[in-house]
């Protein structure tokens, strides 16, 4: 993947929305990360679980990135990019969802769920 400004802003973009909603309403960075590289960058569905599992590979997911790696289903540079800010998205979704009545947070992971599967579902 060639690194552009606007690559890089997508991928900070990507990293700080995962990272924000994994924060508010606790889902992994991947239910985020996966659907938004392959409809803004065009990642294939391997490489965008790839580079999801390198984010998080400390110590989640180690053996399942060597494996990814190994077939060169990894771009390290986004890997480094977006897991940089996914540390502050989850930062700054976590002080929101502490704010948030439980009830209302249930409705937001339930539409960002929704949204998550009809676009993996009717998407191209």
């Amino acid at each position: 993947m060639k690194m552009t400004i606007t690559t890089i802003l997508l991928l900070v973009l990507i990293g700080l929305s995962a990272g924000f909603l994994s924060g508010l309403i606790g889902v992994g960075g991947g239910i985020v990360m996966v659907p938004l590289l392959i409809f803004l960058l065009g990642f294939t569905q391997h490489n965008a679980q790839g580079l999801s599992l390198a984010i998080m590979l400390p110590p989640v997911t180690l053996l399942a990135v060597l494996n990814y790696h190994k077939v060169g289903a990894i771009d390290w540079k986004a890997a480094i990019i977006v897991s940089m800010v996914f540390v502050v998205g989850g930062f700054l979704g976590s002080k929101l969802a502490i704010k948030i009545d439980q009830q209302t947070l249930k409705k937001i992971f339930g539409v960002v769920m929704l949204i998550a599967a009809l676009k993996m579902i009717f998407g191209k």
